[in-house]
């Protein structure tokens, strides 16, 4: 049978050494594993764990080539729809508690290299502290490259997270008994105590359906993005702020950076209306009023904390006078003896009236205070806050003030009366046809859509060269520019009540021209966003216009595009007017989609060295913010090191990322978690800053020219395959789970931008999560071996410049690092059996031999390149998951198979396809980046 032959992939080698380190990781599974067992056999009975277990230990032989794949497949052959749901049930549950366990293993292992007393590790702020000491930079140096550093993670609703909030807790409070276990000197009473803790969650996830029957609501989307606010950012992104600042100011006293927050908060939830048509107006105001109103109540419940802990008298502290003269104002507040209270309930009457006067409801923590008038904004209450600091700090009380009140001074700092920045993001083909109708209507132009690029240019620049509005009382639209013009006003109204940070960027998706940057502004200009300044000062505008180039095409062309469209005078007009700043995003997705994985990887690279020479050339400051999914085929892999791996230039002080998916959660879901990654981010884009991390020296041109033609290649390889293959589409479209991905209820997003059957149509998520299904992860790497094999030929030589290049080039270590990751989770023997379910046996074998080819080729290359038959030889971590965890996907795959065939044959038990959403779920668990 021809998956036989993919039974050699199967093997991993791992050393006496690296099982001893992970000993206490597997005794966690064992544990975990147990009790899982048990709950099964308690409340399914010894028929179904036996079910279970012989899948269990059957996998396991697969794993170690004592059996063969088809005869595992076979225990699942006409196995009664209720009984494999409780197989896929088990097996996803132990995926996720898994997952639980090598977290915990991983703050293990951490601790371990901390109490040992091992040098800082990369990534974190004490080893990029002491390499930037070891540089000995000049202040002016620093002052150049970190103005105005603002670092964003933004949230977005690319909804492969799967997990609901009734799972995060049950694992939290599992992790909480571990943690305990873990640090010993337990009585035998309080063990038995926390081994019962653990079976009560693992018993509520047993009985809680782990898939929703209803689609996700986007306003359910906006309360999850707010989770992790509470869950860690209120904690840990002030603290990281305070550091910083401290950390450079220290060091580099002249200097003058980071006195504003470096990291902040950003969101797509609820404005990125790109194909998504439930983003309406309601849903922004919805998605900046929570935003706003979870902030608020935030420092509304810290306050009442501190009004409780500031008991101090002024018989017994010392006060300044701009404290006694906040708490005079405080005339209905009796305790003169206790000025810091008086002062604490002041401001909690202004914010609680704030909340009133933006919300038209109470808080539990607000308080009403005679004369409290709300605060206009959040430097206000900022600047009574620092009141309070001063004083104490005036009095030897730095300790308490660097406690619980700087926390909410650096709160307030970070996230002020907005929480976060809600980008609003549209096609660039619907702003054009609003656009063309506002004209039509208006009596500007009746054919807009039919003018020429330059025609559009200079109507577009004469409407944004005066304050008259387009749209009058009466007018009336279609339903699409109606919408259109609605949400641009709700933004409008959230930037007046939380201020300009509230709707910070439009981000315009497709953007393939100076007409699709202007359009935006046109249609900013008639909600009052964008002002023309006519009178002689110059345009401004609140919100920043956004070019996204997503497309290979598009970014090779995005420096001309941004170039043309700075040459427009009230286009730089509003540029200078926010200091000479330009953002710019990269489509990490689309271009993979488009041209492969090489191929994107360096179009990217490429375009951001031709932007920072634009950006040098016209005298601008370029931000890039980068569409990063979760998985490497949507630009995802480890933060620190794709960071460094940006060219020269590219990031000097400020960058922005989405963080989507799955991915949230393992960087967000508690505070050491959240610490560890936002330190990531910021020890990255310090020493991509301020740092020579290139490595290419001298061959800089010859490296660039080799990727050119390796990126050339690579592409070609996957048009053939993609683009070319006869039935490709129809192949992909049966062998893989992507029509049941759209009855998935994980997100409020329809799975394709349009109703066709296009790839170019569907979105990425959906098509890179079901490559990751069906284990081919084909968006991860094909065409790179094939590329490299027709690069080098027969020339050792070239090969001797690729593994320098591999040594030393940042950028190319993470390619290939990347890749071998997601090749380390592919499996083809796996993938052979979906591929069985494509009925046209000519098409299933010309498609599936290519991959198959191409993915044996890569293997090889790699191998060549790096010196390591070893995918995972750089990264343990990955490897132990990899040889305890990935048996356990064995038998979700085939059911997960099954299900799909006896679905697609017209079995109408609603049981069927509910165990197919099942089974992604917990594929998508297991493999932990799965969109």
């Amino acid at each position: 049978m021809l998956g036989a032959m993919f039974d050699h992939m199967l093997a991993f080698d791992v050393t006496e050494q690296g099982r001893a380190a992970s000993e206490p990781l597997r005794e966690d599974i064992r544990l975990l594993g147990g009790i899982l067992g048990e709950v099964i056999r308690d409340h399914e009975g010894e028929e179904v764990l036996d079910l279970v277990e012989e899948a269990r230990t059957r996998a396991f032989a697969v794993r170690r080539r004592e059996e063969h794949r088809e005869e595992f497949a076979a225990i699942f052959d006409g196995l009664p729809t209720k009984q494999a749901m409780k197989v896929v049930r088990a097996f996803s549950l132990f995926a996720l508690l898994a997952n639980l366990a090598e977290d915990l293993h991983r703050e293990r292992r951490r601790a371990m290299h901390v109490n040992a007393g091992e040098p800082p590790q990369d990534g974190s702020l004490a080893a990029t502290f002491a390499k930037l000491d070891e540089a000995q930079l000049a202040d002016g140096t620093v002052r150049d490259a970190l103005g105005g550093a603002t670092i964003v993670p933004v949230i977005t609703a690319h909804p492969t997270e799967t997990r609901r909030r009734t799972v995060f807790q049950t694992q939290s409070r599992i992790k909480e008994v571990m943690r305990r276990r873990e640090q010993g000197n337990l009585t035998p009473a309080e063990l038995a105590a926390g081994e019962r803790v653990i079976r009560l969650q693992i018993l509520t996830l047993w009985q809680t359906a782990l898939v929703r029957l209803q689609r996700v609501d986007i306003t359910d989307e906006i309360e999850v993005g707010l989770r992790w606010f509470d869950a860690s950012l209120f904690e840990v992104m002030p603290q990281l702020n305070a550091r910083v600042r401290d950390e450079l100011g220290s060091r580099y006293p002249t200097a003058n950076v980071a006195k504003e927050p470096v990291l902040r908060a950003g969101s797509w939830i609820g404005g990125d209306r790109d194909g998504n048509p439930n983003v309406t107006a309601d849903v922004v105001s919805t998605a900046t009023g929570r935003a706003s109103q979870t902030a608020i109540q935030h420092y509304l419940r810290e306050l009442e904390t501190l009004e409780d802990e500031f008991s101090f008298s002024i018989r017994m502290a010392r006060t300044t006078p701009e404290l006694l003269e906040l708490a005079a104002l405080n005339t209905s507040d009796e305790r003169t003896d206790e000025p810091f209270r008086q002062v604490i309930a002041w401001i909690r009457g202004r914010l609680s009236a704030t909340h009133s006067e933006f919300f038209g409801d109470w808080f539990e923590a607000a308080v009403e205070v005679a004369g409290a008038a709300p605060y206009k904004q959040a430097a206000e209450l900022s600047a009574d806050l620092d009141v309070i600091d001063a004083a104490l700090r005036d009095g030897s009380g730095a300790l308490i003030a660097d406690d619980r009140l700087l926390g909410l001074r650096e709160a307030v700092r970070t996230f002020g009366f907005h929480l976060y920045g809600l980008d609003l993001r549209q096609d660039s083909g619907i702003n054009e046809e609003t656009i063309a109708e506002v004209f039509s209507w208006a009596g500007v132009h009746q054919d807009y859509l039919a003018l020429d690029e330059d025609a559009r240019v200079e109507l577009l620049t004469a409407e944004l060269g005066n304050r008259r509005p387009l749209i009058g009382e009466g007018a009336e639209f279609g339903e699409q520019t109606t919408k259109e013009l609605a949400i641009t006003a709700a933004a409008a109204r959230a930037v007046r009540t939380f201020g300009p940070e509230a709707v910070p960027n439009h981000v315009i998706s497709m953007c393939t021209s100076v007409s699709d940057m202007l359009e935006t502004a046109v249609l900013l200009k008639e909600a009052g966003l964008l002002d023309p300044g006519v009178t002689g000062e110059g345009a401004t505008c609140s919100v920043n216009i956004v070019p996204l180039f997503e497309t290979i095409e598009d970014l090779q062309v995005s420096a001309t595009t941004l170039r043309a469209a700075l040459a427009v005078p009230v286009y730089r007009e509003l540029v200078d007017s926010k200091d000479g700043l330009q953002e710019v995003m990269l489509g990490y997705s689309d271009s993979n989609k488009d041209g492969g994985y090489m191929a994107a990887n360096w179009a990217l690279y490429r375009a951001e060295l031709d932007l920072v020479e634009a950006a040098r050339e016209t005298g601008i400051r370029l931000r890039l913010f980068h569409g990063r999914g979760g998985t490497v085929g949507r630009g995802g892999g480890p933060s620190y090191e794709a960071i460094l791996a940006q060219p020269p230039g590219a990031v000097r002080g400020s960058l922005r990322l989405t963080e989507q998916g799955e991915i949230i959660a393992a960087k967000y879901a508690e505070p050491p978690l959240a610490t560890r990654n936002l330190e990531t981010l910021l020890a990255a884009t310090l020493e991509a800053s301020l740092l020579d991390v290139e490595g290419l020296g001298d061959d800089t041109a010859d490296a660039y020219a080799a990727l050119d033609e390796i990126a050339a290649l690579a592409k070609e390889s996957y048009a053939d395959l993609v683009h070319r293959t006869d039935g490709f589409v129809e192949y992909f479209t049966t062998s893989t789970p992507v029509a049941e991905i759209g009855s998935m209820n994980i997100g409020s997003r329809p799975s394709s931008r349009r109703q066709t059957k296009e790839i170019s149509d569907l979105r990425a998520i959906p098509w890179v999560m079901s490559w990751s299904l069906s284990r081919v992860m084909l968006p991860g790497w094909y065409g790179t071996g094939s590329a490299l094999e027709q690069w080098v030929g027969d020339n050792e030589s070239r090969l001797e410049t690729l593994r320098g290049y591999y040594e030393r080039w940042p950028f190319f270590q993470t390619v290939m690092s990347n890749l071998a990751q997601v090749m380390a989770k592919s499996d083809l023997g796996i993938a052979e059996r979906y591929s069985r379910l494509v009925e046209d046996e000519a098409l299933r074998e010309r498609v599936f031999s290519k991959i198959v080819d191409e993915h044996q080729r890569t293997l090889q290359m790699f191998a060549r390149v790096t010196g390591h038959e070893d995918l995972l030889w750089d990264n343990a971590a990955l490897k132990r998951s990899v040889f305890n965890r990935f048996p356990y996907l064995e038998p979700l795959n085939h059911l997960q198979i099954e299900l799909l065939r006896r679905y697609r044959k017209g079995d109408d038990d609603p049981q069927v396809q509910r165990g197919i959403l099942l089974t992604m779920n917990g594929l998508a668990t297991a493999l932990r980046n799965s969109g």
